[in-house]
């Protein structure tokens, strides 16, 4: 079967989609990828035979350069005779099936990582994104989401005659990579990473932007200095705000208590030193970053978006937080500082409930959807 799979950046494809992209050729399938190539394709696909089509996709829908991306994609799709395409992000999916709406032959699969559209989201959001995402669902045979709150949106949408509604586990998280922390394994790499066995860590991996909210974690650390003298929040990625939150940490004198690590590779190793982690993000699908630190076996404190409450249950396996409520931020990370049993009790429960969001398991639910259109399709040929 030719596949082709589209999303706006190659970054993109990199981070979350080579396990599910190495599934369908590994079972024979022909797969190529269309996306802007803002960083080069993991070789693992290109050795396997992925075929990368550079096409300006935009993240920003308002930019020009989509209009070009929209002719290249057609294009393309109209001269290599894909029999099924499978889009990410909105700006590449909306492109890719407002291409492919007068090609019923073409199965189109959508992976919602996360609706603009979202309890509390701006009234812009429902404006601008709400009625897009119900035109283009029209050409859409499948729409696969990752949490609950997208999956009964997704069910109000019209799709493709026969079109069908799943909802998945994420991308998966690689259990073997983020292994359950053991005080021997933190103890030793906190030497390697030059921090002491006393402090108290929390890790928060995400890019630095308003979306992701990291000055309500500042605010938090700087209202929790005088009780945990040797905190420290490690913040582990690039973005648009990280002026602006690096002035805000000297601003409160906080600017020895966090550490701006930027992009990072070794985020496993980052999750193994702390003590726990946090996510002050406004908006999220299913965040990775969540899933890699309840794979460590961290206790979490999170707001209550969705995605994150899709995780983390309160008092269960850590606390979910009003958004932008920085006082219970801070408090709810001091009673794990101070209660270490209980961030214990946390952990081991995050990594029981990893289990079902596992790479294995997620590829085995994309496995099943998948079989679903390549048997369509080898009936449409017989018949």
């Amino acid at each position: 079967m030719k596949i082709l799979y589209t999303a706006t950046v190659s970054s993109m494809v990199n981070s979350f989609l080579v396990p599910h992209i190495q599934l369908l050729t590994l079972q024979g399938n022909t797969v190529d990828i269309a996306c802007n190539v803002d960083e080069a394709i993991n070789p693992e696909l290109t050795r396997s035979g992925c075929i990368v089509h550079d096409i300006e996709f935009q993240r920003s829908p308002l930019k020009k350069e989509n209009i070009k991306a929209f002719r290249k994609i057609k294009k393309l799709v109209m001269e290599e005779n894909y029999e099924l395409i499978h889009a990410h992000t909105p700006v590449a999916s909306f492109l890719t099936r407002f291409a492919c709406r007068n090609m019923p032959w073409i199965s189109t699969l959508y992976t919602v990582h996360g609706y603009h559209f979202f309890k509390r989201s701006p009234l812009k959001n429902w404006l601008l994104y709400y009625p897009v995402e119900r035109l283009v669902s029209r050409w859409t045979d499948g729409l696969i989401t990752m949490n609950e709150e997208d999956y009964i949106s997704a069910r109000r949408m019209t799709l493709r005659k026969d079109g069908a509604v799943y909802k998945v586990n994420g991308v998966g998280v690689d259990m073997d990579r983020f292994t359950a922390q053991t005080r021997q394994q933190r103890n030793s790499l906190r030497k390697i990473y030059n921090y002491k066995e006393e402090d108290f860590i929390l890790v928060y991996a995400a890019e630095l932007s308003y979306r992701k909210h990291q000055d309500v974690l500042i605010e938090a650390v700087h209202l929790l200095k005088t009780k945990i003298s040797d905190i420290k929040l490690i913040l582990a990625g690039e973005g648009d705000m990280e002026d602006s939150y690096k002035r805000q940490a000297v601003n409160l004198n906080v600017e020895n208590n966090i550490e701006f690590l930027g992009h990072r590779d070794d985020i496993s190793n980052l999750m193994m030193i702390a003590d726990a982690a946090v996510s002050s993000s406004r908006q999220e699908g299913l965040p990775v970053n969540v899933m890699e630190a309840m794979a460590t076996g961290l206790p979490l404190v999170v707001t209550d978006c969705r995605g994150n409450r899709d995780l983390v249950k309160n008092g269960e396996n850590g606390f979910v937080i009003e958004n932008h409520n920085v006082n219970q931020f801070a408090d709810a990370i001091h009673t794990l500082y101070e209660s270490r049993n209980l961030s214990a009790q946390y952990g081991q429960h995050s990594r029981k409930i990893m289990e079902v969001y596992s790479l294995e398991k997620v590829i085995k639910q994309m496995d099943d959807i998948y079989s679903d259109y390549i048997t369509k399709e080898n009936q449409k040929k017989r018949g």
